[in-house]
C-alpha cells in the first residue's frame, strides 16, 4: 500500500480536510493508497468545527479526527509527503532530510505534475515523483513566496473554510488524476 502524509500546522483544519479529499478521490479510483495527515504543533485536538462543517457540505465526516504530531518515521516511511504550505514542507525535509526528492506543497506538485503528465501505467509513483522532483533547488525552500501555499482559513468566517474544501478539493482530483490516472477503457 501507498502512503501518502498530508502535513499543515496543527492538524486541525488544512490537513485533514486534504487528506479526507484526497482519499475520497484514490478510492473512487481504486488506488491502494493510506492518507493519514499529522502536524508540526501539540495532538489530540479535534478538528476546528468549521472545518468539519465545510467538509459536511463535500459529504465527508471528519468529526472524529484528532491531531497528531508529525513524527521523523512518519516521513522517513510515507511514499509521498504533501505539506500545505512551504514552512511545512521546510519542516519535513529538515527533520528527514532524505524526504525532499518525495515531499511536496500539494500546489506545487499539482503544477509540476501538470508540467510531467499524468504517471503513465506500469510506471512506479517513485519513478514519477522523481520526474517532478527534476530541476528543484532547497533554497527555494529558504523564502518566503506563498505561491505554493494553501491559505490557513483558521480566525476566518465559514467562507474561508468553504473555499479552502473547494480548493483543497480541485486540487485533490487534479492530483488523483496525475498520480493515479484511471486506466484507458478497452477498446
Amino acid at each position: 500500500m501507498t502512503d501518502v502524509l498530508v502535513l499543515c500546522t496543527a492538524n486541525i483544519c488544512r490537513s485533514p480536510m486534504a487528506a479526507a479529499l484526497l482519499a475520497r478521490e484514490l478510492s473512487a479510483r481504486g488506488a491502494a493508497v493510506s492518507v493519514p495527515s499529522a502536524g508540526m504543533l501539540g495532538s489530540g485536538e479535534p478538528p476546528a468545527p468549521l472545518a468539519v462543517s465545510a467538509m459536511a457540505d463535500w459529504g465527508l465526516d471528519i468529526s472524529a479526527h484528532r491531531s497528531r504530531l508529525v513524527s521523523a518515521d512518519d516521513l522517513a516511511a510515507a511514499d509521498l509527503t504533501l505539506a500545505m504550505a512551504r514552512v511545512h514542507l521546510r519542516h519535513a525535509v529538515v527533520t528527514v532530510p532524505a524526504a525532499w526528492p518525495r515531499a511536496f506543497t500539494l500546489k506545487e506538485l499539482v503544477r509540476r505534475g501538470a508540467q510531467i503528465g499524468p504517471r503513465p501505467p506500469g510506471t512506479k509513483l517513485a519513478d514519477w515523483l522523481a520526474l517532478a522532483h527534476e530541476g528543484r533547488d532547497r533554497t527555494a525552500l529558504l523564502g518566503d513566496s506563498a505561491d505554493d501555499d494553501i491559505d490557513d482559513p483558521i480566525g476566518g468566517p465559514p467562507q474561508a473554510f468553504a473555499a479552502t474544501a473547494a480548493l483543497l478539493g480541485d486540487l485533490a482530483g487534479r492530483l488523483a488524476g496525475l498520480c493515479w490516472p484511471a486506466p484507458l477503457p478497452a477498446t
